[in-house]
């Protein structure tokens, strides 16, 4: 089968691999039908150091049941079924309290053996507790937005029930890739009645806006700040949703969330030090975030993809074949995609 491998800082290849093969009885194989190019797969790809063996990439994919272990129910061959961007056994004590990504045996895609999402097959590890089926057709209008169950969605949910975000909650978000425009989306959802959308972008400006943005600053630094300051009167929103992981970005966030306020973090953190001193104890700020358990939300939101209440994979602007994944790390990495999806 095919797969993509990243042999160096931005060095993406497709090349052909083994085939998987169930080698646990809780395994599967499951024929890829779609996966995603996410903005966490740039940055491993910056950060990956030169190799001659190649690292297998890529965490969302949905697809069909080709194979199934002896100790596997639930799940039958020909199922269509959506992974989370990590495997877990679903039945550990971290398990059972929502934290899957703490998972006592969870696994990263195209870590330890196991292959990564964006090629034509995975075996999936722990496939009971890992794989969610879906009783839905192979209708790509859906499944698009049924892949962000994934990663994208969850995360950018995450982000705002971390904090809080409710009715009568002002929001900020900082940051227009898929994950800053879903955490717009996610905070309408969740009943937020005044959202800025930090977004210099005017094509993704407009999809916010479309997902529930009530105002879009397209300033940085302290232009930004001082029109968000303005557009809430001085005192900044209730909450900020910061989606890029860089150390501007957070600084950006504690200047425009007010005294009581709450900043979550969604984006891969760039960065080992913040500004999270004095200030953020005397203003009685709440800093939250972290990585999202995608498996305990996706039951929870996915009813409102299948029934049309949110259509969240609009957040895909660009579709290529498995053979063109390396130029779709290229068009993201320039800016020119905002999200690729892979029909392999």
């Amino acid at each position: 089968m095919r797969a993509t491998l990243v042999y160096g800082p931005d060095d993406v290849r497709v090349e052909e691999v083994p085939d998987p093969t169930l080698r646990e009885p809780t395994d599967a194989v499951v024929r890829v039908l779609g996966s995603g190019i996410c903005e966490g797969d740039l940055v491993f790809a910056r950060w990956t150091p030169a190799s001659e063996q190649g690292v297998r990439f890529g965490h969302e994919f949905l697809g069909v049941v080709e194979d199934i272990g002896s100790e596997v129910s639930g799940l039958s061959v020909g199922d269509l079924v959506v992974a989370p961007y990590m495997w877990s056994d679903n039945t550990c004590d971290f398990c059972a309290e929502g934290l899957h990504a703490s998972c006592r045996q969870a696994g990263r895609w195209g870590t330890a053996g196991v292959d990564g999402a964006q090629g034509d097959a995975v075996r999936v590890p722990y496939a009971q507790g890992t794989l969610v089926p879906l009783s839905v057709g192979e209708d790509w209008a859906l499944l698009a937005s049924v892949l962000t169950l994934s990663d994208v969605l969850p995360t950018a949910h995450h982000a705002a029930v971390k904090a809080g975000v409710g009715p009568r909650t002002s929001v900020t978000v900082i940051g227009d890739d898929a994950i800053g425009l879903l955490a717009v989306l996610a905070a309408r959802r969740l009943g937020a009645d005044r959202i800025l959308l930090m977004s210099g972008r005017p094509q993704r400006a407009r999809l916010g806006r479309e997902f529930g943005a009530t105002d879009v600053i397209a300033e940085r630094g302290d232009e930004g700040v001082a029109q968000a300051r303005e557009l809430t009167g001085g005192r900044g929103t209730h909450v900020v949703l910061e989606c890029t992981g860089t150390r501007p970005a957070l600084e950006t966030a504690f200047a425009v969330v007010r005294d009581n306020g709450v900043i979550s973090r969604a984006g891969v953190v760039q960065y080992a030090e913040g500004p999270i001193g004095r200030d953020m104890i005397l203003r009685s700020i709440t800093l939250t975030g972290g990585a999202a358990s995608p498996r305990l939300y996706m039951e929870h939101l996915l009813p409102d993809i299948l029934n049309g209440t949110i259509e969240p994979g609009r957040v895909f602007d660009r579709t290529a074949s498995l053979a063109e994944v390396p130029d779709g790390y290229r068009a993201m990495a320039a800016g020119d995609a905002l999200k690729v999806l892979i029909r392999p």
